[in-house]
């Protein structure tokens, strides 16, 4: 039996790709070892969101390379495979396959071509028409939450944006198949499903099947009314595009409390000027009037964004709008990145022209500013006892255990390991630079 070690950049659709790939390779008798020098076979399931992935995977490589006494067999999957395609095997050496983010359900073929001596194995195809979108229980990341994608690629072509170039058009699942696997999880132990994809809320699938019965102006928000008569513990859901979140999708969270406290709604500038340039599709004051109501549920939602400096021609003005629709909107957390350019996006064509250092110095302004806000938005929860989905053992304290509450906060506090995979309930006595913590509540 060949073993297969599996390492996974980027966002939750990639984690929820490897998933699949290692219950594929587990099915056809390959077993999945945790130990890379230890493998047969490595495979690197890549990201090209963030700048320099190229370079990073070329160091993965020869890391690889240089650290096993037995050279191993080595496959790269996800958006750089697709991009790149074969021009990889120019730009680094030691790739046996190179498998695109929609070819991943023929791994395990691909890799005994590779064990039965053939070259340069490239499949950038499109996905099979009957690719099976389960994972065992022993290949998921966690064995109590679970990533359920719902649709995949993305229409928006944000010119800063790679991902319809690595991932195609968006294509929603059925929802059918979605109420069954979910339904299948809440059997086999899962307690929190994230509803995942590009963008949830562009959601738009082919038939109502499996949403008959269920109300909403949009289909994901009847999506989400069917998720939630799952009766599922925790249901959440990311990313959300702002010109597709519409007010019934809060509705839908007021009237089901297992549909979870908390929207990540990425703005990426507070200039009107700079989001046309982005082509965003939204302006400042569409997006405050979906800030406002959200703060007006009773269900206390946390709000976390994404938010981008330094893009081409972003002047100081317009980073001061960014500023100011920051401390509007009083988000739990934001993700702040300073603007890189990505090759094969429109904004690419654009004169980077915000210099470095102006960029750091936004950053950090930005950052200052947010920081301020988490703090002051966190402090809310001293006194109030959260339900925690106990998830693993803290990381720096032996003694405690973390996980996550409905609002997607961090929370730790001192229990034994015993309680992971419960639900309980912690009173919050204290706020950390990014999480809560706690005291077991035995009272609530």
């Amino acid at each position: 039996m060949k073993k297969v070690y599996l390492e996974t950049f980027g966002c939750q659709m990639n984690v929820s790709d490897s998933e699949r790939v290692a219950t594929s390779l587990a099915k056809n008798g390959f077993e999945i070892t945790p130990v890379e020098t230890e493998a047969d076979v490595v495979l690197i399931n890549t990201c090209s969101v963030r700048e320099k992935a190229e370079q990073k995977l070329y160091t993965r490589v020869g890391e690889i390379r240089n650290s096993f006494e037995k050279k191993p067999l080595v496959g790269v999957l996800g958006c750089v495979a697709q991009l790149e395609g074969e021009t990889l095997f120019d730009k680094i050496e030691g790739i046996d396959a190179i498998v695109g983010t929609k070819a991943v359900g023929r791994i395990s073929h691909i890799i005994d071509r590779v064990l039965d001596g053939e070259d340069g194995i490239v499949d950038l195809g499109e996905r099979e028409k009957e690719y099976d979108w389960t994972v065992s229980d022993p290949q998921r990341h966690s064995p109590f939450v679970a990533f359920v994608p719902i649709i995949e690629g993305c229409n928006k072509f944000c010119t800063y944006c790679i991902v319809p170039f690595s991932r195609g058009r968006e294509v929603s699942l059925p929802a059918s198949e979605i109420i069954r696997s979910i339904l299948e999880m809440r059997r086999s132990g899962i307690k929190e499903v994230h509803l995942i994809g590009q963008n949830v809320n562009s959601y738009r699938p082919t038939t109502d099947s499996g949403l008959e019965g269920f109300h909403g102006k949009t289909p994901f928000s009847r999506l989400l009314r069917a998720v939630a008569a799952t009766g599922v513990e925790r249901v959440k859901f990311n990313t959300s595009f702002p010109r597709d979140f519409r007010s019934d999708i809060v509705d839908a969270i007021n009237e089901h409390e297992n549909l979870c406290n908390w929207v990540h709604l990425p703005v990426q500038s507070g200039s009107d000027r700079i989001l046309r340039s982005m082509k965003r599709g939204h302006t400042v004051e569409s997006y405050r009037r979906k800030i406002d109501y959200i703060r007006a549920s009773p269900r206390d939602i946390s709000i976390t964004t994404d938010i981008i400096v330094g893009f081409p021609g972003e002047t100081d003005a317009d980073f001061d709008e960014t500023m100011r629709l920051a401390e509007y909107a009083g988000y739990d957390q934001a993700y702040i990145f300073k603007y890189s350019p990505r090759p094969g996006t429109p904004a690419f064509d654009m004169a980077d022209d915000v210099a470095p250092e102006v960029k750091t110095r936004r950053f950090r302004e930005l950052e200052t500013v947010q920081r301020r806000t988490q703090n002051r938005r966190l402090e809310r929860y001293i006194g109030r006892v959260l339900d925690v989905l106990v998830e693993r053992p803290a990381t720096r304290h032996s003694e405690q255990v973390s996980g996550h509450s409905p609002c997607h906060k961090v929370v730790n506090f001192a229990g034994p390991r015993e309680m992971i995979g419960q639900i309980v309930k912690v009173r919050i006595s204290e706020i950390r630079s990014n999480s809560l913590f706690g005291t077991l509540d035995r009272t609530a």
